[in-house]
């Protein structure tokens, strides 16, 4: 089992900067993705931002620019990543989830979400 932890999440007025923190841990050894997705009211859930194990990366069309997702590091039995949100708009309003991708076995972790609302 693999626990996911999110933080950062505030009110904050547009144009201001905030970074979420996700942590996994416990059978963490086969994790090979990590990301942030978002859902606000009335909406589905989206990518916003993903990484490998390997690096490589994701983001959603809106975010490009402005995010930042931060390589996965494994450091006192937690996988640990960031998103850096920069120039954040009143639209980026949302509550943010961590998800954790485990390959074995093939299943996806997520974490309980952290609300970012932003004032315009």
């Amino acid at each position: 089992q693999v626990q996911v932890v999110e933080s950062g999440g505030g009110l904050v007025q547009a144009g201001a900067s905030l970074r979420l923190s996700c942590a996994a841990s416990g059978s963490i050894f086969s994790i090979n993705a990590m990301g942030w997705y978002r859902q606000a009211p009335g909406k589905q859930r989206e990518l916003v931002a993903l990484i490998t194990s390997g690096g490589r990366q994701n983001y959603a069309d809106s975010v490009k620019g402005r995010f930042t997702i931060s390589a996965i590091s494994r450091e006192n039995a937690k996988n640990t990543m960031y998103l850096q949100m920069n120039s954040l708009k009143p639209e980026d309003t949302a509550v943010y989830y961590c998800k954790a991708v485990d390959i074995v076995p093939p299943r996806e972790y997520w974490g309980q979400g952290t609300q970012v609302t932003v004032s315009s």
